[in-house]
């Protein structure tokens, strides 16, 4: 019998998640890795360097971190193995477990909604800024809603379907390297000047490590409400990234409505092209119905990993 290591982490993550007191308690693995950059950043980025120093020096904290962070974890499972053996399977389900976010994801788009059904929109904008990385200040109920669907969507693809493709294809190693190079490109992979030649290899090779789960992301969206193909297949392309338009284009398509357009980042207001062709005044029932096909998403994913150990 295939060892069943997905589908126990997924399961698991999805019962209790990373718990709030275990993480006041010891962090999460991905803090580590942010703060490894972070030095390397401050280091390695300096100003004055030239441009082509500066995207060595990210091209090389990329492979380190890949070595190090895959390295690591390989000689984690190795022993983790040689110790338990056939039963070495459920410790690494519980160390593949923080490198998911199926549970923690809906926990921070819920209070959106609630707050947003209740009409209290301070309380939604709140909520809503510790999920996006745009300006929220200003956004009123409508863009609150876009703002939650759309990082709901993303995420889906960055927290869970790549995670869990990369633990199918590499185990411990697979996830946590996809982990640690998905933390360098929300640090250091923008495209503003200060981090456009360093933070190049983090964005590229993100772009590579997320191609296929992004476009198994969408397709499952669609999937688990058997409609919505026509407009992801249209309008993936209109997204800045090659990969967060699959799953962003798959949702509006489902729920009817339109994602992306204008959006200011650090005050600066920047014209996207609409996502859908539906209304654009997205509302917090909306948010709930993206809520719901999300975890059917899910649901697609415990089956694909279940016949992936049932088949091996």
């Amino acid at each position: 019998m295939a060892e069943p290591v997905a589908l126990a982490a997924l399961a698991i993550e999805a019962v209790v998640g990373w718990p709030d007191a275990l993480y006041r308690r010891i962090g999460h693995p991905v803090g580590l890795f942010a703060r490894v950059i972070d030095a390397a950043e401050r280091h390695w980025n300096k100003p004055g360097w030239p441009e082509a120093a500066r995207r060595v020096a990210g091209i090389v904290l990329v492979l380190l971190l890949l070595g190090l962070v895959g390295g690591g974890a390989w000689l984690i499972e190795r022993e983790v193995r040689a110790l338990c053996g056939r039963w070495a399977w459920p410790a690494l389900a519980l160390l593949a477990v923080p490198g998911l976010a199926q549970r923690s994801l809906s926990d921070h788009v819920a209070p959106v909604a609630r707050a947003l059904g209740k009409g209290d929109v301070a309380g939604a904008r709140l909520a809503v800024s510790r999920i996006v990385g745009r300006n929220t200040a200003s956004l009123g109920p409508a863009g609150i809603a876009r703002a939650a669907i759309e990082s709901l969507a993303e995420s889906f693809c960055d927290g869970v379907a790549a995670p869990l493709f990369w633990l199918l294809i590499g185990g411990l190693p697979g996830i946590w390297a996809y982990k640690a190079l998905n933390t360098a490109d929300s640090l250091i992979g923008h495209r503003e000047p200060r981090w456009r030649a360093f933070g190049w290899a983090a964005a590229r090779a993100d772009d590579v490590a997320n191609w296929i789960p992004a476009r198994i992301a969408g397709l499952l969206i669609c999937l688990g409400a058997a409609r919505g193909f026509g407009t992801m297949w249209r309008d993936c392309r209109r997204h800045a990234s090659p990969n967060a338009g699959w799953p962003e284009a798959a949702m509006a398509g489902v729920l009817g409505i339109r994602l992306a357009g204008p959006v200011a980042y650090d005050g600066v207001t920047h014209v996207k092209p609409w996502i859908g062709e539906g209304r654009s005044e997205a509302t917090a029932a909306d948010i709930t119905q993206a809520l719901g096909l999300y975890r059917r998403a899910c649901l697609l994913l415990w089956l694909i990993a279940g016949g992936v150990a049932w088949a091996l």
